[in-house]
């Protein structure tokens, strides 16, 4: 308890630089493989709080890794830092970094004493593009025994549901033509794509109900009185594990090939991102935050029905599937406020996400800790390899 109470003390006395920091990042949200300025920041806070720090890790230029201790048993927290097109950060990926940081400096003062090798691991593009998916494909979480991280939510889970998703640009190529004087001339590539659309939602009613699919319209056409003569798409398709994506995706694809075939315009499609795996919770990892995070004061709602509903997805599933890991929301209170809204980007930078953010750096250093004491555990985890 005492090397606890003083990781708490290492939080509390950098309290004041973590709010800062997650402020800053709010302040100034980058997208996707973009995130220089916060990267660069999270770097400088790590490496002040004498870590040894790798930029550009994976060939990505805004990941990262900052390692410190030499203990046997090696933890991995993983910071987000991108944010949505026009909404800012809208998910809380700015609390996220900072209490990455606040648990990571915690840990460090403490880590030789109870036997743990500390990661960050910087990861860009969690929204779109994968960014852990590409990192553990180039080995940044070899070695590694456990991987964690919090994430800003209405209310707080330890064990979430989250979803496996596909991601793919969908493009139709027809015929320009006037779009009054020789309409028969033309192919037109956006009919195509309402046809597609329409499709799937009629398919809508023989999905299952955790599979998901959604998309936006990149682009429509370039003049009304033009018929569009290339249309493009952008769709996920969701379900509630890996194994069953290829089921709901053959479907949507059929709809699109409807659109094709209805129309006369070709049917080309792009992978957009890497496929998402569901997170696998290591339930002995989630049960160890959450009787930290109640420690705390934290209160995990009996979520009853609403506990197997659909969510969102990660590439923190893809990490998931390769070592123990933990994915737990902390929870701002703010429901009916949600993910992905404006207002959830505010609530982000007010006092309730500022101590969402501590309690998560506590929580967090807490459980890495109980894992380096418990022999069990420690065991357990040692036992495996990446």
């Amino acid at each position: 308890m005492d090397v606890k109470y003083a990781a708490r003390e290492i939080v509390d006395q950098e309290r004041s630089a973590l709010v800062s920091l997650s402020h800053r990042i709010h302040a100034d949200p980058e997208l996707g493989f973009e995130e220089e300025k916060a990267a660069r920041w999270l770097c400088e806070a790590l490496a002040d709080g004498g870590f040894r720090v790798e930029s550009g890790i994976g060939e990505l230029p805004t990941a990262f890794a900052a390692r410190g201790g030499d203990g046997p048993l090696h933890v991995a927290i993983c910071a987000e830092y991108d944010s949505l097109p026009g909404i800012g950060h809208a998910c809380g990926h700015n609390v996220i970094a900072a209490s990455a940081v606040g648990a990571a400096l915690a840990l460090r003062r403490v880590a030789d004493d109870v036997g743990l090798r500390v990661s960050v691991i910087g990861t860009p593009a969690e929204e779109s593009g994968g960014g852990k998916i590409l990192l553990l494909e180039r080995g940044a979480f070899a070695g590694v025994h456990a991987a964690m991280m919090v994430h800003p939510a209405p209310v707080d889970v330890a064990e979430p549901m989250m979803i496996a998703w596909s991601q793919f640009d969908v493009h139709y190529r027809g015929k320009e033509a006037h779009a009054s004087a020789f309409p028969e001339l033309g192919i037109n590539a956006l009919d195509a794509l309402t046809v597609a659309q329409t499709a799937i939602g009629l398919l809508r009613q023989h999905m299952r109900s955790t599979d998901r699919v959604h998309g936006i319209i990149l682009k429509g056409g370039d003049a009304a009185n033009v018929v569009p003569a290339h249309t493009c798409a952008r769709y996920m398709v969701r379900a509630e594990a890996l194994a069953d994506l290829g089921e709901i995706r053959a479907k949507v694809m059929r709809c699109f090939e409807a659109g094709a075939l209805a129309s006369g315009a070709r049917l080309s499609v792009e992978e957009a991102s890497p496929s998402y795996a569901e997170v696998r919770h290591d339930g002995a990892l989630a049960a160890i935050y959450r009787r930290n995070a109640q420690g705390l004061g934290r209160v995990f709602p009996e979520m009853g029905p609403m506990a197997r509903r659909a969510a969102g997805s990660t590439d923190m599933g893809n990490v998931s599937q390769v070592l123990p890991s933990i994915h737990p929301l902390i929870g701002l209170g703010c429901y009916p406020v949600v993910n992905h809204q404006p207002e959830f980007a505010a609530f982000c930078a007010t006092p309730v996400a500022d101590q969402a953010l501590v309690d998560g750096a506590v929580a967090l250093a807490w459980t890495a800790i109980d894992l380096a004491a418990d022999p069990a555990a420690r065991s357990r985890l040692l036992a495996r390899t990446t």
